[in-house]
């Protein structure tokens, strides 16, 4: 990789959906299985060689703060202990990565929390990673999305294929063309379209790589689906700007999880809980038992 990227992860939604767990806990530290989801982000934006991450918060910020802060207490009652594996983890999350805070006053939208960034990023490229939306470490998408970045100087989004009867809860490309790396030039995007009115069922997904170009932009998007300032609608005016680089889509269709929905939040767990060398021995036979029973 060429350049030193930064990530940004917006994490200030109310999280009204899981109600009463987030009245005083970002949505993004809920657990899954034993880490909170956003940790995985973090550990994702570090696996692509990123460790500068920026993190747009709201009212309960201490709990993220916390969690990425040394508990030198804590830290000294497991070597008391002799506990080293749990030190090992409480440790690991604290040196993961250089993580700044930056508030977002009101949750105005996906696009408003982006632009808060603008100073911490500078003059250079960086990438958006959701703080509810989960890649499995297994099938890496960052590096491809950046890969794609660095050839074409567009902007990158992720994308993926969903059912149609689902394309309401997403912001839904049209495409046109494949590029020989597998990327598509996206020539137009819509913020959570009734089926009718999909162009596509490729759904917009949590990562995004974007240029300063995008600050711009997102400084004169008048505010659009929910009154929220989408980012959607900004990457639909670069990907119509004839003078620009564009946008451009990478297709996923690796293992992803959505914590920011109940249901999936719990097929997350599931999910990643049964592949863990120490947990899927004795879960995967429960949830045979389990299943065989309803």
């Amino acid at each position: 990789m060429s350049v030193r990227y930064k990530a940004v992860i917006p994490a200030a939604g109310l999280g009204t959906r899981f109600l009463p767990a987030t009245k005083a806990m970002p949505k993004e530290m809920l657990p899954v299985v034993d880490k909170p989801a956003i940790q995985y982000v973090v550990e994702e934006a570090v696996a692509a060689g990123i460790r500068d991450v920026l993190m747009i918060v709201g009212r309960n910020k201490n709990n993220i703060a916390n969690h990425f802060d040394s508990v030198p207490e804590l830290e000294t009652a497991l070597t008391t202990k002799g506990d080293h594996a749990k030190l090992g983890t409480v440790a690991h999350s604290s040196k993961l990565a250089d993580i700044h805070l930056v508030r977002q006053g009101e949750p105005r939208g996906l696009g408003h929390a982006v632009h808060r960034a603008k100073s911490f990023v500078g003059d250079h490229s960086f990438v958006v990673m959701l703080g509810d939306d989960l890649i499995d470490e297994r099938d890496p998408l960052v590096p491809t999305m950046l890969a794609v970045h660095e050839r074409t100087g567009a902007a990158v989004v992720a994308l993926m294929e969903v059912d149609p009867e689902h394309v309401h809860m997403y912001g839904v490309a049209t495409i046109a063309g494949q590029e020989e790396d597998g990327s598509v030039r996206i020539v137009d995007l819509v913020e959570k379209p009734a089926r009718d009115d999909a162009p596509s069922n490729l759904a917009v997904i949590g990562r995004y790589v974007l240029s300063p170009t995008v600050f711009e932009v997102l400084e004169r998007t008048q505010p659009g689906k929910g009154n929220e300032i989408q980012l959607t609608d900004a990457l639909r005016e670069l990907a119509a700007d004839p003078a620009g680089a564009g946008v451009y889509g990478v297709v996923f269709s690796g293992r992803r999880y959505d914590t920011g929905d109940r249901v999936d939040y719990i097929k997350a767990i599931l999910q990643l809980g049964v592949d863990r060398e120490d947990l899927g021995p004795e879960l995967r036979p429960w949830l045979k038992e389990f299943a065989a029973g309803l």
